[in-house]
């Protein structure tokens, strides 16, 4: 199954069901969600089909409540322009110098624009490009974006519609979930992570593609970036642990 057929599920599993027709783990989110919601309420859910963070949307009463849904392994949370995500950058305060290191580990052929011949894989970069990356990591590193950047990224998207209230990972029979502020909190905790890759906390960021083989069919992708969490899961719960046992 896929991510897009997953979201469908749990609109399926939530849709014109009563508060207590739901199986336990979906009992618990909509209460979360809707903490006044009695078991005789009817839900209503729908598919999200806009550019946004929120991929199901349910309601109670008057209210609307937006989930963001994610399954499996190496998740994609986000991706645009490089165009827009440098003007993120410079929004951030990021200095010029770092920018231009960024963009040449982005387009990985020895420029800062894309026009180079000989193109290199992330494998190289991370490899011969250590102490550039290093000192991108140190910028992107600054816990004073790590609200930002969960907003754009994950939360709220690119072009800021309403937040999600919720994120959620696994399928309607089995999944875990976060509330926004869960993910603030943990970004909060990752920002200083150390990785080998140009990365915001638990995010790695990298092109869309390098198109090392010049296919023209995928040279779009090389002006394309996109962010990873691929800890979701281990982080869900390692988040989860320390909540229950107070360090």
């Amino acid at each position: 199954m896929n991510g897009k057929d997953n979201e469908f599920s749990f609109v399926v599993a939530i849709n014109r069901k009563k508060v207590g027709e739901l199986n336990l783990l979906l009992y618990d989110l909509i209460h979360y969600l809707f903490p006044y919601a009695n078991d005789d309420m009817e839900i209503k859910a729908w598919k999200n089909h806009y550019n946004q963070k929120t991929d199901v949307l349910i309601k109670i009463g008057n209210v609307i409540k937006r989930i963001s849904i994610k399954m499996g392994s190496r998740n994609s949370v986000h991706e645009e322009s490089l165009k827009t995500f440098i003007n993120f950058l410079i929004y951030l305060k990021i200095p010029k110098n770092i920018i231009d290191k960024y963009l040449y580990f982005h387009f990985g052929d020895g420029t800062i624009n894309g026009k180079g011949i000989k193109r290199v894989d992330s494998m190289y970069l991370r490899e011969h490009y250590k102490k550039e990356i290093e000192e991108i990591n140190k910028w992107f590193s600054n816990k004073s974006l790590g609200r930002k950047v969960c907003d754009r990224f994950i939360v709220k998207g690119l072009v800021y519609h309403d937040s999600i209230d919720a994120l959620v990972y696994g399928t309607p029979e089995d999944f875990l979930w976060l509330k926004k502020d869960d993910i603030y909190k943990i970004m909060d905790s990752k920002m200083s992570l150390f990785s080998t890759s140009p990365h915001f906390g638990f995010l790695t960021l990298q092109p869309y593609s390098r198109c090392i083989d010049h296919n023209k069919k995928y040279e779009f992708a090389r002006y394309k970036v996109q962010l990873k969490w691929y800890s979701l899961f281990d982080d869900i719960i390692e988040y989860m642990n320390k909540s229950v046992i107070p360090s």
